[in-house]
């Protein structure tokens, strides 16, 4: 490490001032990620052995001397509660709309404490200025509304001292109590103490830290280091140095003593690239990019930082690292909303919250909230899920209890299935944190492979049982804890909070951090992404009671100071860098959109004579094309393929309909054989709903095959014909007895269509149509021989209904979709099967061709019933002739088609034409 940088310079004047020993030093520093680095630089002052000092951080020593311990900001809520309910009484709102406001008042009194304020004088000027805003209102006619609000103002710093006294009886506080108390007691404490503190590496302090630290300095017990440029600390307008520039000035200590340490660093010679890229993934490579580059210039990886403006882009960075990276060290936590475990229970969570809330006599899941835990990662290896993902496809199943999953429940596994699916209905949030807790357990017991990614899923199991044990203190030791949704807000709360730490050698590797752990530390290379307005500085965000310009009057810190120390952050970066790259993303709408840092405009305004400032835009290649159909070429091994689906199984009229539509869709389907997805439908999809009328109006017909039809069995058909549409219903859509919404109004519209057919049916005998039902749903085959054609072609297809009405034979196929007559009316044949709008038509004549071969026919018809155009009853094929249109399909008619069709076969077989996708 250089002898330059700050860590290096601070161990050289430790040396000084103990030579041989360091027991009575404490070393206290902004961050415990420095101390790491701190004792690796102390190893090579000291030739013999000798004990570290006590380093710690500026909590820890302020916690000391005030003798109390800090909670966290859940706790601290809950005993704001307990000191709120025994204020109010009965008058207390409940804990879920306590929580919406205490939060807020919580961090005023926390900067209150930590700037030394009066809390009295703030929170009455507050109360004044709420007077002041609702003096227009007579007091005799304030409404609940205006009075509830003016009390709530008054009420608050009744809120406080009750908060301080009940926290300080039992020895703990949040981080501002403790502040003041230390800044209370730290005189004695002082008085008492034999060490030496030396302070190094700060810049904000809050008035607290000023008052504690300056007594330090006062009574010679302490000495401050200071990391400030030059060009930071003598500019009056450089936010970086705001913060130091008013320590120098105004602290009385600094008026007899020098100011340690001023540097010339910034000033020296630097080359910084800006690089815009669109989108935050980008930003992700280029990291990796960057790296791989350094890395070729021979620098060290341990003189390489990466510091992410933005956590979330840690995982995208991870994967975006070059394999020249053989080892890291990573100081943020892996957040907790992306551990699997705890996204695992926060599913469990929600499909259990939802099904209480949703009630009922029975407890019924949705379908959803069901998959989304069955098909989890921690669920593989936990027990058998498939015989309930596949029964809750077919079925369609979309609420629905687990009683009818009993059978599955007890098969195998049944503790850990009822531990996941069990009610939580009148159930303790203490006891269904304990099922938690179990479940957890038996997770962790199945993964017995101790192989690396079991050890990272332990290591995420082991952090969620600590969360639940966490939580479930919380709610013994807080009885308010009653609700399922209570308990899972503070659930999502620590989950937010917790993290999973890498583990690894901070000394070695390339180093990834945020901006709050690079403080103390320098580097050779920093690569810096996220250097974006809102995140580079975070930008304005009034999370408080306090107005802006009260606390500009009071002096608690605004927006300003808090621009100024990411202005501090930002270029103590560049401080000691020799080439540095600040990445931004430029991508100015949308979700992830951003505006660059002011921090470039500030380097580009005010440059260093030796800095090389360059920009670089990395954009996304841009084809000329936005997409390119894909095209299968017909290898010898495709053709061969073709050739067996041709001869033995055949072309059916929809396989060939569907290389019209899509020649890629007929290669996916017929060749690959590759299905849609089995997915639930919430409501009865239109191919469903054909399906449920075709088989309904098959087996109410079956009967009468081969019989002359009557308009007495047609009625008997009718009274039996609800009943079929609803088995029809139950077997193939849901078997829910109760239906409900749009499912529905399908069955209903199911059993219209059947009444309506069956009605005119009725309606053609009584006019004296004599009908015999020849068949129902039959298979129909034929191989079309031709010499043109390489191998004989097998044609193959289930035709709805084929009945002789009146002495002429019709082929029938239902259509639950809208068919309009001239849909199935032919111009020419020239072009027949080329043409899409023409489906139809080679649909029927495919089952008047199969049928008429088959059953040697000299002439027939083919039509279309369609259930959405029932006025033209049944829409029947026919060739215009002139004004007329000819429905008799005799032999020339059929030779015809035949013609058309061997040339749409041939085009499918042909070796030259590729499977194009039809966009």
């Amino acid at each position: 490490m250089s002898q330059q940088r700050f860590l290096h310079q601070f161990c050289a004047e430790i040396k000084k001032d103990f030579p041989l020993t360091m027991d009575g030093l404490v070393v206290v520093l902004p961050n415990k990620r420095a101390k790491v680095f701190l004792l690796e630089q102390l190893k090579l002052f000291y030739d013999t052995r000798v004990f570290a000092p006590t380093i710690i951080s500026v909590e820890e020593l302020v916690e000391d001397i005030a003798q109390l311990r800090g909670i966290d900001s859940i706790e601290l809520l809950f005993e704001f509660y307990l000191v709120y309910k025994q204020l109010l009484k009965e008058k207390a709102e409940d804990f879920d709309y306590f929580v919406n406001w205490a939060r807020m008042l919580l961090q005023d009194f926390n900067e209150v404490d930590r700037y030394l304020l009066n809390p009295q004088h703030v929170f009455s000027y507050l109360k004044d200025i709420e007077d002041i805003n609702h003096w227009a209102v007579d007091v005799n006619q304030q409404t609940d509304i205006v009075k509830n609000y003016l009390q709530f103002w008054e009420q608050i710093p009744g809120y406080y001292s009750a908060l301080y006294e009940h926290l300080k009886t039992k020895k703990i506080g949040y981080q501002g109590m403790v502040y003041r108390e230390a800044v209370a007691v730290h005189q004695t404490f002082l008085s008492a103490s034999d060490k030496k503190y030396y302070f190094a590496g700060f810049n904000a302090l809050n008035a607290a830290e000023e008052v504690i630290i300056q007594h330090f300095l006062v009574e010679g017990k302490a000495r401050v280091f200071w990391d400030i440029d030059e060009v930071f600390l003598l500019d009056p307008y450089h936010d970086a140095g705001l913060f130091l520039r008013r320590i120098k000035q105004k602290w009385p200590y600094y008026q007899n003593h020098p100011f340690e340490w001023i540097t010339t660093c910034f000033s020296e010679e630097k080359k910084i690239e800006i690089i815009q890229t669109p989108k935050s993934v980008g930003q992700a490579k280029i990291v990796g990019a960057l790296v791989d580059q350094v890395l070729a210039k021979g620098t060290s990886l341990d003189e390489i930082a990466v510091v992410l403006g933005d956590e979330n882009l840690l995982q995208p960075v991870l994967y975006g690292l070059p394999d020249a990276v053989s080892s890291l060290n990573i100081t943020m936590g892996y957040s907790g909303n992306s551990s699997p475990v705890q996204l695992f229970l926060n599913k469990i969570f929600k499909m259990h919250l939802a099904a209480v809330r949703r009630g009922g006599k029975q407890y019924v899941f949705y379908y959803r909230d069901v998959l989304e835990v069955l098909t989890s990662p921690v669920m593989e290896g936990l027990f058998d899920v498939d015989a309930v993902v596949t029964e809750i496809q077919k079925k369609n199943l979309t609420f629905f209890s687990f009683d009818r999953f009993e059978p599955w429940i007890k098969n195998a596994d049944e503790e850990a299935k009822r531990l996941v699916f069990d009610s939580w209905k009148e159930k303790a949030p203490a006891e269904i944190l304990k099922r938690l807790i179990a479940l957890v357990i038996r997770v962790k017991n199945k993964l017995a492979v101790d192989s690396q990614q079991n050890r990272l899923m332990k290591a995420f199991l082991f952090s969620t049982y600590n969360l639940l044990n966490r939580l479930l203190s919380y709610c013994e030791n807080y009885p308010f804890i009653h609700s399922l949704e209570l308990l899972q807000v503070l659930y999502k709360q620590v989950m937010e909070m917790s993290e999973v730490s890498f583990e690894g050698d901070p000394l070695e590797g390339l180093q990834i951090m945020g901006i709050l752990e690079s403080r103390v530390l320098d580097f050779e290379t920093v690569i810096l992404t996220s250097v974006n307005e809102g995140k580079f500085p975070s930008g304005k965000s009034q999370n408080s009671f306090i107005p802006y310009d009260v606390k500009r009057e009071l002096g608690l810190p605004t927006y300003k100071e808090k621009d100024a120390i990411y202005s501090f952050h930002f270029y103590h970066l560049l401080l000691r860098a020799k080439q540095v790259y600040l990445i931004y993303n430029s991508q100015a709408e949308g979700i992830d959109a951003g505006e660059k840092s002011r921090f470039f405009a500030q380097l580009e305004m005010e440059p260093q004579p030796k800095h090389q400032l360059s920009t670089v835009t990395y954009s996304a290649y841009l084809p000329d094309k936005a997409y390119e159909p894909i095209a299968i070429a017909k290898s010898e091994a495709l053709r061969t393929k073709l050739q067996e689906i041709a001869t033995i199984r055949g072309f059916s009229p929809s396989a060939l309909t569907t290389y019209l539509r899509n020649p890629l869709q007929f290669y996916i389907q017929q060749v690959l054989r590759i299905r849609e997805v089995d997915e639930v439908e919430e409501s009865v999809a239109l191919n469903t709903l054909g399906t449920i009328i075709h088989n309904a109006l098959e087996y109410l017909y079956q009967p009468y095959i081969g019989q002359l039809l009557e308009v007495s069995m047609i009625k008997e058909i009718q009274r039996k014909a609800d009943v079929e549409v609803q088995r029809q219903f139950e077997e193939i859509y849901n078997s829910d007895k109760e239906k409900m919404g749009k499912n529905l109004l399908a069955f209903e519209v199911a059993k219209r269509n059947v009444f309506h057919f069956l009605r005119e049916e009725i309606k053609g005998l009584e006019q004296g149509d004599e009908v015999e039902l020849l068949a129902l749903e039959t298979r129909l085959e034929h191989v079309l021989d031709d010499h043109r054609l390489p191998f004989p072609i097998k044609l193959f297809g289930f035709v709805d209904r084929i009945e002789r009405r009146n002495g002429k034979v019709r082929v029938i196929d239902y259509k639950t979709g809208k068919v309009e007559s001239n849909q199935v009316k032919l111009f020419q044949w020239e072009g027949l099967t080329e043409q899409l709008k023409n489906d139809k038509i080679i649909q029927l004549l495919c089952y008047a061709l199969m049928y008429a071969e088959q059953h040697q026919l000299d002439t027939l018809e083919a039509g279309i019933y369609s259930f959405k155009n029932r006025r033209e009853g049944f829409l029947f094929f026919g060739v215009r002739e002139g004004r007329s249109v000819n429905h008799e399909i005799t032999p020339v008619v059929l030779d015809a088609f035949k013609e058309e069709l061997i040339k749409l076969i041939l085009v499918i077989l042909d070796q030259e034409t590729p499977f194009v996708e039809t966009l």
